[in-house]
């Protein structure tokens, strides 16, 4: 119908105040690219918008010429981040992840980078900015679906002939968090997880009530679920017992698919405790370990919570030795 006659029934109410079916309108959802996102293409990614659950989600993916001699691997970033951060530098404290990738198309594998939203909010329903959705809540998960349709739909449909189709995750801080959950979530779809700087989903609490000092993008703190201690305190997630860990996905999984922690002994956002904490969680639930990577050294800090370029070569290599059983 013309637009026109919409409109003069609409003045003139026709139609009862109702525009026939024909005139409904359907809006598909968007997201905004940014700057960044923009640079990673220019330097050959591709981006894609996967709409999710009525979410719009972006991932940038490059692969190396012909097929995939390492398979495909999935890389969530840290909170406040976006994916762009690992395939454009703008500051060198993120330099090594970018590094990490170049590193790793070099050596054969496919990269597939997804994007946090910022619409995760916490148990009273404050919102926590651009974080992943890296806690166990009544509700639906919001990134579950989208990693799925990652897995199962996007690097199948890009994966050339002749590819290895060994999958791997790896995350930063509450990406790592969120790569725990995905791979307990979807152990029968990869072959190993290497989750950095980060700990336990099942485990933990987001408080994402604004405090003085937070970043303009992430809100609040992570408390352990049994201390309720800031995660970046020494000795955090330091208990005997658990009876507040939620109940973890993947029992059913057999066989699973082994995992390597990397971190820093003096991270001083996010304490060792924690990662302790889930290498233990993990073993006892039958998922199978290769040794901690762990750096140390220097004073405890903020700086050395980010990605290092120590993790980058034994990370690549570990991961590159694992095939589905």
């Amino acid at each position: 119908m013309p637009v026109a006659l919409l409109a003069a029934l609409a003045a003139c109410g026709g139609g009862a105040g109702t525009l026939p079916p024909e005139a409904a309108v359907t809006t598909t959802p968007t997201r905004v690219v940014t700057v960044q996102e923009q640079q990673c293409t220019q330097a050959g990614w591709r981006s894609e918008t996967m709409v999710v659950a009525g979410i719009a989600r972006g991932v940038l993916w490059k692969a190396p010429a012909g097929a995939w001699a390492r398979g495909g691997l999935v890389v969530l970033h840290g909170g406040g981040g976006q994916h762009a951060n690992f395939c454009i530098a703008n500051a060198e404290l993120i330099a090594a992840q970018v590094r990490f990738t170049d590193m790793a198309l070099a050596q054969g594998f496919a990269v597939f980078l997804l994007d946090s939203t910022d619409r995760v909010t916490d148990t009273e329903g404050r919102l926590c900015g651009k974080v992943w959705d890296d806690e166990v809540r009544q509700r639906d998960n919001l990134d579950l679906p989208f990693i799925e349709e990652v897995l199962r739909k996007l690097i199948p449909s890009a994966r050339p002939a002749g590819s290895r189709t060994d999958l791997y995750l790896t995350g930063l801080s509450s990406g790592g968090y969120m790569a725990v959950r995905a791979a307990t979530h979807f152990g029968g779809l990869i072959s190993a997880f290497a989750p950095v700087a980060s700990g336990d989903p099942y485990g933990w609490v987001r408080d994402c009530t604004p405090r003085a000092g937070d970043r303009t993008n992430v809100f609040g703190v992570g408390l352990d679920a049994e201390t309720r201690r800031n995660i970046s305190e020494v000795g955090a997630c330091a208990a005997t017992s658990w009876p507040n860990e939620k109940p973890w996905d993947g029992s059913a999984i057999d066989p699973k698919p082994p995992f390597r922690l990397f971190h820093h002994a003096q991270d001083g956002i996010h304490d060792r405790s924690c990662v302790d904490k889930v290498r233990r969680q993990l073993v006892q639930r039958g998922w199978p370990e290769a040794a901690p990577f762990m750096l140390d050294g220097g004073s405890r800090s903020a700086e050395v919570h980010y990605w290092q370029d120590a993790y980058n070569a034994p990370l690549l290599a570990w991961l590159g030795e694992q095939k589905r059983r």
